[in-house]
């Protein structure tokens, strides 16, 4: 429809407009002015026109660009007479037209560069105005014109100011900078003011709990890219220092919620900074920080898990799975660090005395033993049907119009358990402890939960969540009692990890990343055990991994990195072992791959000469494959 048409439509209206129309384009500034308070009073009073896209995208065409600055200019002098007028005038009419406008023409300069002036006339406004200013930058910042005029900006204490009392100026940083991120050129400059402008919103959040700005900040840095981020922030003893005061102050639950989210957060995107800060104190009287912190969140995840599952599709109940996934990941980094402590002889002092030590041991062993209960429950709900039920009773799938399903399944609406990021997280922790406890109750106990480890790890084969690393963790633990074994094999976790290491034995001639190399050396540290642990040796079937060796390129694409030639070296040691703990009769049937074994670790022996750590493995190898080719050649 034209303009004449449109007009027309409108009836009464459409004389305004056109006399409108004709105000905005002269080029006297009273009359624009005139026809701007007539655009306002028109547009708050006819819904018909607001929903009329064609007459909106003309009177929009109809306005100048520099007239719209001039407002702003003259509205942010409040020694001006009207300026106030005028300011509230030009932001009502920005503010309507950018909710009528279609998405595009925000991303257009006429919008994108007001920007600068919008952030300074945040100065000048008050009230009203105050709030459609930020509502206007909010939905500018969205496209990635809009984000980035908002970071060139030099002076952004406008907005930093106002955040304590106005918390859509941290959505509109929060948008503005994730947005630059994907299509920044200079990263250098956005981490620069990013930084400088952490710092600010630091500064005008002292005085206060800080619960928004922890908010915000375990949002933003989930989200952004490592890349970007200040490599040493100097914001970041002063946001330590809000969690800590919220730790000591008896939390409300928005306040347990913000601080375990930024402290999961801060110690993902600085692991040794953040760790430093959260975990090492100088207590002066009582407990240390790190022990509060951490007793806080095991509490928190022993009270919430026994009744989340009922909740799961509760509304509120995404919140408390991302708090309960973010304490599983500070409690994760907390071990990590404390083993890490224990072992470093460097460290003059523990990080915490140790009957606090003690009391926090058995406090994370009684939270896993929950989690573990939790995890069985869960998996048996979505995929069973019912909590506890078998996994051999599992419900069988049925067809609709809306697809194939489980009946009877109870699961959440958003993510299936096998695709959960809080389920990551609580498995990821639950296998750091297994690992590094030694806690042989404990277990015995999440021995039932090899089944679901076996599939979580299948599925991740398919290219779902990559539950892999974590299960790797749990299985070298479990593995470890004879019951976990025979679970491990009955649950066919000899095929799959086997298979996955054959892929990444056959992938070894192009690059391989080091999380593939790590995996692999931990899928051949499992299964040497299993091996040496089997009662009757090498299963016949677990021979084809050696013949998957023998036939494998070990050159690589390059010079090999210390990773790539722990890799190799563990794939010749899992197949020493298989060869050592076979029959006679079976050894002889391979005494080809023996011999070629026996060519490719001569060749990774060069590659890795002689000495330390992996030199002295390798030569353990090449002993014990000359002895097999003695033996059987």
């Amino acid at each position: 429809m034209d303009e004449a048409s449109s007009e027309a439509a409108l009836g009464h209206d459409g004389a305004s407009i056109v006399k409108i129309r004709q105000l905005l384009r002269t080029k006297d500034d009273t009359q624009r002015f005139v026809g701007l308070a007539l655009l306002k009073s028109v547009l708050d009073n006819s819904l018909e026109l607001r929903r009329d896209v064609d007459v909106i995208q003309s009177l929009w065409e109809s306005m100048s660009a520099s007239f719209l600055d001039r407002l702003l200019r003259t509205g942010s002098k409040p020694s001006r007479n009207n300026a106030k007028e005028m300011l509230d005038l030009v932001v009502s009419v920005l503010h309507t037209f950018a909710s009528l406008l279609p998405q595009d023409f925000k991303s257009a300069p006429k919008f994108t560069d007001r920007i600068p002036r919008l952030v300074g006339a945040l100065l000048y406004s008050s009230g009203e105005t105050t709030g459609l200013l930020l509502e206007l930058l909010h939905a500018l910042v969205t496209t990635a014109s809009g984000a980035q005029a908002l970071v060139r900006i030099e002076d952004l204490s406008p907005l930093t100011e106002i955040a304590p009392s106005h918390a859509v100026v941290l959505e509109i940083l929060r948008f503005a900078w994730l947005t630059s991120m994907t299509v920044v050129d200079d990263k250098a400059a956005l981490s620069e003011d990013v930084d400088e402008n952490m710092q600010c919103l630091v500064s005008s959040f002292t005085g206060t709990d800080g619960v928004t700005l922890l908010e915000f900040t375990g949002a933003f840095l989930r989200q952004a890219d490592p890349s970007v981020l200040p490599v040493v922030p100097r914001w970041l003893p002063s946001l330590v220092g809000f969690i800590k005061g919220l730790v000591v102050s008896r939390p409300s639950p928005e306040a347990r919620s913000a601080y375990t989210i930024a402290a999961a957060s801060l110690l993902q995107a600085y692991p040794a900074a953040a760790s430093k800060l959260l975990f090492t104190d100088e207590p002066k009287d009582g407990k240390p920080f790190s022990y509060m912190l951490i007793s806080l969140i095991l509490i928190d995840i022993r009270s919430s898990l026994p009744t989340l599952l009922e909740r799961l599709n509760a509304p509120e109940e995404s919140n408390a799975c991302r708090r309960l996934a973010s304490g599983f990941d500070v409690i994760c980094i907390f071990i990590g660090y404390l083993v890490q402590s224990l072992e470093d002889e460097s460290l003059e002092t523990f990080i915490m005395p140790p009957d606090s030590l003690l009391k926090i041991r058995t406090s994370i062993s009684e939270t896993m033993s929950v989690t573990a209960e939790y995890l069985r429950d869960r998996w048996d709900a979505s995929f069973a049907g019912a909590m506890g039920l078998h996994p051999d009773a599992r419900a069988g799938a049925v067809d609709t119009s809306t697809g194939s399903h489980r009946t009877l399944a109870w699961d959440s609406i958003t993510d299936r358990a096998d695709d959960d990021p809080f389920v990551l997280s609580a498995i990821r922790a639950l296998a750091l402890w297994l690992r590094e406890d030694e806690n042989e109750l404990l277990r015995k106990e999440a021995t039932g939960l090899i089944d679901l480890l076996m599939d979580l790890y299948r599925g991740a084969m398919l290219d779902k969540l990559d539950f892999r690393s974590p299960a790797l963790v749990a299985l070298e633990a479990l593995t470890t009692l004879e019951e976990g074994r025979q679970i491990f094999l009955r649950h066919q976790g000899w095929e799959i990890l086997s298979k996955d290491l054959s892929g990444m034995l056959q992938g070894m001639a192009t690059t391989m990343s080091d999380a593939d190399s790590s995996r692999a050396i931990e899928i051949a540290r499992i299964l040497v055990h299993v091996v040496e642990q089997s009662p009757i040796g090498t299963e016949e079937e677990w021979m084809n991994l050696v013949t998957t060796v023998a036939g494998c390129d070990f050159s690589g694409p390059g010079s090999l990195s210390p990773l790539a030639s722990e890799f190799r070296l563990a794939a010749l040691q899992l197949c020493c072992t298989l060869l050592m703990s076979s029959t006679e009769m079976m050894g002889r049937r391979f005494k080809h791959s023996i011999i070629a074994i026996n060519g490719i670790a001569a060749q990774l022996r060069l590659a890795i000469g002689p000495g330390g750590e992996l030199g002295d493995e390798m030569e353990d190898v090449l002993t014990t494959l000359n002895l097999l080719t003695r033996r059987y050649v």
